[in-house]
């Protein structure tokens, strides 16, 4: 249920932001999921999915320019990728300036009514963003390129593993608004789904996060002042021919508070395919997916429904 939809009386645009401005009692019919799908079903069932108490990685990466100290964060990063496919990290460098400038950036975008931001609304993708989210984008790329490096030498692969590629890669700012919802029981921001780049950046200006772990079990993601969150995605699941996997992750909704997620998707360039990296190939670990790149994922989605949790991921999982 984010900032999109039409209401359940009229066939016209009604943004889920204007719903909310307009205090509707009830989670309109379209966006109400079947029991079992439920986030408020779940956690009935398993209360221990429920709690903020239990562990997640949050790696101090301050220390990864310190040669005697790299290694140790390098392998709190690897068991995180192996064990979840994701982790927080602290002492980034990017200032908290940028961080907050960029949610206050879109949060005063969602809060503009819809004539406004259809005035806004461009296909061209080298058209000016405003400048604070500018400033995010920018510092979050370079991040990404040194987490990145740790990723890979996490796996045993040289940290320049796929330069030039990565060099060529994209980056999607994906910025989304998840409307206080009056039943959020009923519904999700967003369903589960795991993303297609190498690695996600995110950061959120409220909880709402879940992720999956390996017990199926959905793990709320704590908010901690100043960390960012880091996510594997599909491609780097197919580098590392298994070892890591993409996280599944979805999307919960608040009664009370609108949530503002930011996520940096980096990816491979467009067309360029890519599959397990031959190093990490041997008897132990066959060959186990076949190549894939960003445009047969968007391929995948835009001829799929999301909801019916068929991931592109498994349509590159070869037969054992």
């Amino acid at each position: 249920m984010r900032d999109e939809g039409k209401s359940s009386e009229t066939n016209s645009f009604t943004s889920a932001m204007t719903l909310n401005q307009i205090g509707v009692a009830q989670v309109p019919r379209r966006f109400v999921l079947p029991p079992s799908e439920r986030p408020g079903r779940s956690l009935r069932l398993n209360p221990s999915t429920t709690t903020t108490t239990t562990s997640l990685p949050v790696i101090d990466i301050s220390s990864l320019h310190n040669p005697s100290l790299r290694p140790r964060v390098i392998e709190e990063i690897h068991v995180a990728c192996e064990e979840l496919g994701f982790f927080q990290v602290i002492n980034h460098g990017i200032p908290s300036t940028y961080v907050n400038d960029a949610i206050d950036t879109a949060t005063e975008f969602f809060n503009l009514p819809s004539e406004e931001k259809m005035h806004l609304a461009s296909a061209d993708v080298h058209k000016p963003i405003r400048e604070k989210m500018g400033n995010y984008a920018e510092a979050v790329r370079a991040l990404q390129k040194q987490l990145m490096e740790a990723v890979l030498q996490s796996l045993g692969l040289k940290a320049d593993y796929l330069h030039e590629d990565f060099e060529k890669g994209s980056q999607v700012m994906a910025v989304n608004c998840y409307p206080a919802c009056p039943e959020p029981d009923l519904a999700l921001g967003m369903p589960p789904h795991s993303d297609y780049g190498s690695l996600t950046i995110l950061i959120q200006s409220q909880p709402g996060l879940q992720i999956m772990d390996k017990n199926n079990n959905w793990r709320p993601v704590p908010l901690i002042e100043g960390a960012l969150v880091v996510q594997v995605g599909d491609q780097m699941e197919v580098m590392s021919n298994g070892r890591y996997n993409s996280v599944l992750h979805r999307a919960t909704l608040n009664k009370e508070r609108t949530r503002i997620s930011i996520a940096s998707i980096h990816s491979l360039a467009l067309e360029k395919k890519v599959g397990p990296a031959p190093e990490l190939i041997d008897d132990e670990h066959p060959l186990a997916y076949n190549e894939g790149s960003l445009k047969s994922f968007l391929d995948h989605i835009s001829g799929n429904d999301v909801r019916k949790k068929s991931r592109y991921i498994d349509t590159l999982k070869r037969s054992p």
